[in-house]
């Protein structure tokens, strides 16, 4: 078993073109199962406009994970994502 403290050190890296993602920040676990149903990273766009960047958040569906390692996280193209940042816009 892993525990989420050692999950967070791991970079995440679609295996189609290498990019990195960023870091774990927390998991979405179903709440009836108690399986986890995605990975929620930190990401490291910057926002236009600014000098320096606030890293958003991104959602990254269980079922894309192809592999956990030593050091990263591989994971399948993620397709579309949900970027958290937007909602947080609205909120503030």
């Amino acid at each position: 078993m892993i525990k989420l403290s050692e999950l967070q050190v791991k970079e995440v890296i679609v295996i189609s073109d290498g990019s990195r993602l960023g870091h774990i920040s927390d998991l979405e676990i179903d709440g009836n199962t108690g399986m986890i149903t995605a990975l929620i990273i930190y990401t490291k766009e910057k926002k236009s406009g600014g000098l320096f960047g606030k890293p958003g958040e991104m959602e990254i569906p269980w079922n894309k994970i192809e592999t956990i390692g030593s050091d990263v996280v591989l994971i399948r193209n993620p397709g579309k994502t949900t970027i958290y940042e937007e909602q947080q816009q609205f909120f503030e």
